[in-house]
């Protein structure tokens, strides 16, 4: 069972309960050969993020509200046998990593909670990856101004 896992000293997949069902943010596609893997990510905000996004936040300058999760689900990528042209298209499932605004929780790492789980295709299983909540806090750092968040939310 998924929602039983747990990042050691972290955050739990039962906190993100439901988020396969969360609305849409954006995308992005990662390319092979910038430092890691090339992969397709659908980012999804609970209804506290989105009604955030909708207040121009964080691009306002504002804080995001307590409450407010996002998560990345990333898919491994393969060529389409089918499309009439050259399109990446989702293969497996790689991982799901999440983050929660928690401004008491998380309070001395920019108020957010961090927790990445890898998928194990062969097992059809999640693991929890690395230790602590604070696992996304230097990349994170370099949208300080944001409020730590890359993900701005697309028009649709």
């Amino acid at each position: 069972d998924k929602y039983s896992l747990q990042v050691p000293k972290g955050v739990a997949f039962s906190e993100f309960r439901g988020y396969e069902t969360w609305e849409l943010v954006s995308v992005s596609h990662p390319v092979a050969g910038g430092g890691g893997t090339e992969t397709l990510n659908v980012i999804v905000g609970n209804p506290a993020m989105i009604k955030a996004y909708a207040a121009g936040i964080p691009g306002n300058g504002k804080p995001v509200p307590d409450g407010a999760k996002l998560a990345k689900i990333q898919y491994n990528v393969k060529k389409s046998t089918e499309a009439p042209f050259n399109v990446a298209v989702p293969n497996t499932l790689k991982d799901v990593a999440f983050m929660v605004k928690d401004s008491k929780r998380f309070a001395d790492i920019g108020g957010w909670g961090y927790g990445l789980f890898l998928y194990d295709d062969k097992t059809d299983a999640f693991k929890p990856e690395g230790t602590g909540a604070n696992c996304g806090t230097a990349c994170h750092t370099i949208v300080k101004s944001k409020d730590y968040v890359f993900t701005r939310y697309e028009k649709k």
